[in-house]
């Protein structure tokens, strides 16, 4: 059966036993032996077959607002962050005029919007300095009651966002009384970063996910946190009554109980993984760079002058088992212009790699 459906499939890799996995910024680092064992320990109780509570269990729900440096926010586990992101997107059409977003970006949050009729302004930053929507470019396409999504570090590119340029941003939504929500899918890789709920409390929504720093992106397990009042308004009809993955659940609490111990050695790969990448890139000759440090778990190469298109050079790697992202998956102005590389893999991923992208660096014909 095939689909015609937006998203792409990766069904066929799954059976290749020769792909290293660097294009969906999933961690395939060797998990906490804590989080393996909360695994066991559920399904050996065959939690799987029970219901989980609506909300989530509730020390999950404080570990995260922990995490987050928050604990006054209510927080609702979802079926990964995505979910979450459907439901505000579609609970939130009824009080707001339009989406507005960034190229690059991630296309998700404006197709849910459409579906509930909701316009979006999509503003291109891939050439702007600080490669992120600021707020002298926000207010101008800015309504009254806009949804202001903002990707923090920004997926696909690695930016992020400086104290003073979310205070900025917070202005122009509180001014319009807009709604901001914060993803913050990456905070955990970069070197620092603040949450626009530290800012704008009364119409924030923050997105969380355990599918990179802890590595469960299988298990579809993520949250939106916010004020009580404000959660109370959008989740009073909630998109999975029946409650998150109760196994998924009791592996993301055994993460965030060894996070202290966890994020420092995830980090430092991670960090060692980008400066190797960046170093073979500059070597090899094909590409450069966008954005120097990165500060998520992945990074974008500008292919600007090497001959290569996006998808054409994807499509070449991908014949030597090496699966990184085109561009054109998150940037319909730009994404023939670069492609993405996921970091939050073995050492050795990263080698292969550097074997396939140098072998490529002649150019198509090569």
């Amino acid at each position: 059966m095939t689909s015609t459906a937006a998203a792409p499939s990766f069904e066929a890799l799954l059976d290749r036993d020769d792909i290293v996995w660097m294009g969906q910024n999933t961690n395939h680092l060797e998990p906490l032996p804590e989080v393996v064992e909360a695994l066991e320990r559920s399904v050996a109780r065959r939690e799987f077959q029970v219901y989980a509570p609506a909300a989530g269990l509730s020390e999950l729900r404080a570990l995260i607002a922990d995490d987050l440096g928050l604990p006054g926010l209510d927080v609702w586990v979802t079926d990964g962050a995505v979910a979450g992101l459907h439901h505000l997107c579609t609970a939130l059409a009824p009080r707001v005029t339009q989406v507005v977003t960034s190229d690059p970006g991630w296309p998700w949050p404006v197709r849910f919007g459409a579906l509930a009729g909701l316009p979006a302004r999509v503003v291109s930053v891939y050439d702007e300095p600080t490669r992120l929507l600021q707020a002298d470019r926000l207010a101008e396409v800015v309504e009254e009651r806009s949804l202001l999504y903002l990707i923090d570090p920004l997926n696909p590119l690695g930016s992020s966002y400086t104290r003073a340029e979310l205070e900025a941003i917070v202005e122009v939504a509180r001014a319009t009384s807009s709604y901001v929500v914060h993803d913050c899918t990456y905070r955990h890789f970069a070197d620092d970063h603040t949450l626009a709920a530290e800012l704008y409390p009364e119409r924030t929504f923050t997105t969380y996910s355990f599918s990179k720093w802890l590595g469960l992106a299988g298990l579809r397990l993520g949250a939106v946190a916010a004020t009580p009042e404000l959660l109370a308004e959008v989740m009073a009809v909630p998109a999975n009554p029946l409650g998150s993955s109760l196994v998924g659940q009791r592996a993301a609490v055994a993460g965030l109980r060894a996070r202290d111990r966890w994020l420092p050695a995830l980090r430092a790969t991670n960090r060692a993984n980008l400066r190797r990448v960046e170093e073979l890139v500059a070597a090899s000759g094909l590409g450069e760079v966008v954005v120097s440090p990165a500060q998520g778990n992945f990074l974008a190469v500008d292919l600007a002058g090497s001959g290569w298109g996006s998808d054409a050079l994807c499509a070449a790697l991908l014949e030597d088992g090496v699966f990184i992202r085109p561009g054109t998956y998150q940037s319909p102005l730009h994404g023939e212009r670069f492609v993405k590389i996921s970091t939050s893999v073995p050492p050795a991923w990263i080698e292969r790699f550097a074997d396939a992208w140098t072998a490529r660096a002649g150019g198509p014909t090569r």
